[in-house]
């Protein structure tokens, strides 16, 4: 029988900290316990302990524990798109037939 991986820490335990290095995070440059990490949607996640807010979530590689090669700062390449051409011409196209059906 398989066994669970242990992710809880003991008492007395730390990770240690993180700093916040994205660079359009509002706590950037400040660094916080870490108090665990986590998979959320495929994503690495640490949890961290404010002083005033409690506990938040941030992306793992928004902190200078990212893995070795992530880029600091979003570029191009490596933000999704949203919308493309086609969603455009659909939208333009969706808010002209509900411009025509109020009007009539």
């Amino acid at each position: 029988m398989a066994r669970l991986l242990r992710t809880a820490l003991r008492p007395g335990q730390t990770l240690g900290s993180a700093e916040i290095t994205h660079p359009f995070h509002p706590l950037r440059g400040q660094r916080f316990v870490v108090l665990k990490i986590r998979r959320m949607s495929g994503v690495e996640t640490l949890s961290l302990r404010h002083a005033s807010m409690g506990s938040f979530a941030v992306r793992r590689d928004w902190t200078d524990w990212a893995p070795p090669g992530t880029p600091s700062e979003p570029t191009e390449a490596n933000l999704p798109l949203l919308i493309d051409v086609t969603g455009l011409l659909a939208l333009a196209d969706l808010v002209v037939s509900i411009k025509h059906k109020t009007r009539a």
